[in-house]
């Protein structure tokens, strides 16, 4: 047989689309339910009225039960004729309770105070298997050691004195360390500027939020090679990236000055997969851009606080850099075309990155000089938080969350319509997450690249709402949406490896291949797929999920493009700004562990 384009020519009929094994019809969170927060599920059904559900314990004895509400219409997310109910009455912390509906069994699932203490230790750890520039050892991730990538060692070109490309400029720059970005082995500024910001964030809301953990998260919490150096380990973590970050800047005497190379890669696609110490390719220093620059600025502002307790001398380093970054020559944009290697992380609207920079350095430093500035953006007016969520591309929201949050100079005035427009960004995001029968923040036009992504940074948002006022729907608008990640969804998929009865773990990444190669790993513990993508881009997806046995072809609905599959890269890849935005609301929901008393 030959095929091509996903026709077979045996018979000249189209190939009949990829159908999923989506398991049981009831859809819950199967990692589980904190005792007193929110508990729903969906029930995919085409029962026109209420059916009985109950809910049993592990030894199959009923605790609660009660009858469905039939969504109104179809569920256009899904394709799906759904319903949907509320078992919140059960409180009692136990395991592998189920949830039986008109005669079918959901997935077990857990209900315990501690059910996310798991789930954000390993969604932490992600970022010590995507460290460059250093072993990583069995004695912290059993079954994942591997030798140093990029330092030079052959068939290894390095990283440690990487040539600029031709052009843009005439130096060489040790830019090692730091983490990989997703799936290639790339690092990118743009996107290491986010997902940096996301780690320290979530260390900074154990400082300020009203309702947080016993204590900042310390020096012991995390599998890092750092631990017993006194300083806590999201913090040891977050700065492996911020030290890389650092070393792409264009240094003194050099024309752009100050400035940030946009991202350093291969000059070729590799293959799948690639340990990063047998990559043999040639890499190269891409031209600076002002995103990448005004990342660098507003990340290092960030840490230049955030390190002053545990190394002066570091934070001091960070800060000198952000202001040479933001003095910097502007109007430098990175090209869409350049995707050979490496993904672009182009970025022409460059007025929500000097919004973010110049709010971080205001709250670090207090100078009036970074107060104009944003007070001059159109993100002065105009709301940072767009319809589909912040990323690596919007991130003014980045700079409003942090000006209503943290403890700095501004004004009253300004603090508090920085905290209304947080609220007021709840809210929408919530009201979109209400008319969802799935339960999550995200409209059937926004499943695009990354998802999963989406839905939880607006969560993020949801949970600085609750930090600021306290009020209940918040924090179970945040609980439920997480459900959605970890199976409460129309393919009945944790997005998340290794947590959950049914979960993704044949993420596209070079570094973890089992999928391809035996002798590899599959991805570990706590790594989340990118999540439905409408776009299909990639071969395997397209080929697989469009019906070509109609005409015009048709493509499924959206929760329904997607497949756990090593080369789907457009709806299966892994990346560190979407693992950082998990473990940004993933801590969040650890910490709600006594929500009955809060």
């Amino acid at each position: 047989m030959f095929c091509v384009g996903g026709v077979s020519l045996t018979g000249g009929d189209p190939v009949p689309p990829y159908v999923p094994d989506t398991g049981p019809p009831v859809r819950v969170n199967q990692v589980g339910y904190l005792p007193f927060g929110p508990k729903h599920a969906t029930v995919v059904t085409d029962a026109p009225g209420s059916i009985p559900w109950q809910v049993n314990n592990s030894a199959g004895v009923t605790v609660t039960s009660g009858t469905t509400t039939p969504a109104a219409g179809l569920d256009t997310s899904s394709g799906q004729q759904v319903h949907t109910l509320d078992f919140s009455a059960v409180t009692q912390a136990g395991t592998g309770y189920t949830l039986i509906v008109d005669g079918q069994t959901s997935y077990p699932f857990d209900i315990s105070p501690t059910v996310y203490d798991q789930l954000r230790s390993d969604a932490l750890h992600f970022f010590y298997l995507q460290r460059s520039g250093i072993p990583i050892t069995d004695a912290l991730a059993p079954g994942y050691a591997r030798p140093a990538g990029h330092i030079g060692v052959a068939p290894n070109q390095g990283d440690t004195s990487v040539p600029c490309q031709p052009g843009a400029g005439d130096y060489q720059l040790d830019v090692s360390g730091g983490w990989y970005d997703a799936g290639d082995e790339g690092k990118y500024v743009v996107n290491g500027g986010i997902a940096t910001y996301q780690l320290l964030s979530l260390y900074e809301r154990t400082l300020t939020a009203p309702r947080r953990r016993q204590g900042p998260p310390g020096d012991g919490d995390l599998r890092v090679p750092e631990h017993g150096n006194g300083v806590p380990d999201i913090l040891d973590e977050a700065r492996w990236e911020l030290e890389f970050l650092l070393r792409m800047q264009v240094p003194a005497g050099q024309p752009l000055a100050g400035m940030a190379h946009h991202k350093v890669h291969d000059d070729s696609w590799t293959g799948l997969p690639m340990a990063p110490d047998q990559d043999p390719q040639p890499r190269h220093l891409h031209p600076p851009s002002t995103a990448a620059t005004l990342n660098l600025a507003a990340a290092a502002a960030q840490g230049a606080r955030l390190y002053v307790p545990f190394d002066p001398g570091f934070a001091q380093r960070c800060l000198t850099a952000a202001r040479t970054a933001a003095q910097a020559h502007r109007e430098v944009y990175a090209s869409k075309d350049d995707t050979t290697g490496g993904g672009p992380y182009d970025d022409r609207d460059v007025t929500d990155e000097f919004y973010w920079a110049a709010a971080e350095l205001f709250i670090t430093t207090g100078e009036q000089a970074f107060l104009d500035e944003p007070r001059a953006s159109p993100y002065a007016t105009a709301d940072p938080f767009p319809p589909s969520g912040f990323g690596w591309q919007q991130v003014a929201a980045l700079g409003r969350l942090d000006l209503a949050t943290v403890p700095s100079p501004l004004p009253d005035g300004d603090r508090n319509a920085a905290r209304a427009s947080v609220v007021a960004a709840a809210d929408r995001y919530l009201q979109t997450a209400q008319g969802q029968a799935y339960g999550m923040p995200l409209a059937d036009h926004e499943y695009g690249w990354g998802s999963n992504s989406v839905v939880l940074n607006k969560l993020a948002v949801i949970a600085t709402a609750f930090d600021l006022t306290g009020n209940r729907r918040y924090r179970d608008g945040v609980l439920e949406g997480l459900d959605y990640i970890l199976g409460r969804n129309a393919l009945n998929e944790s997005y998340v490896t290794g947590h959950g009865r049914h979960n993704s773990h044949n993420q596209h990444s070079r570094l973890y291949g089992h999928a391809i190669d035996p002798a590899l790993p599959e991805p570990p513990a706590g790594s989340i797929a990118g999540g439905p993508n409408v776009g299909l881009e990639d071969p395997k997806a397209s080929r697989l999920l469009i019906d070509r046995t109609v005409d015009p072809p048709r493509k499924p609905a959206p929760q329904f493009c997607y497949i756990d599959d090593i080369q789907s890269w457009s709806t299966n890849e892994v990346a560190i700004n979407w693992n950082s935005a998990l473990s940004w609301v993933v801590s969040f929901a650890a910490d709600q562990k006594n929500i009955d008393v809060q």
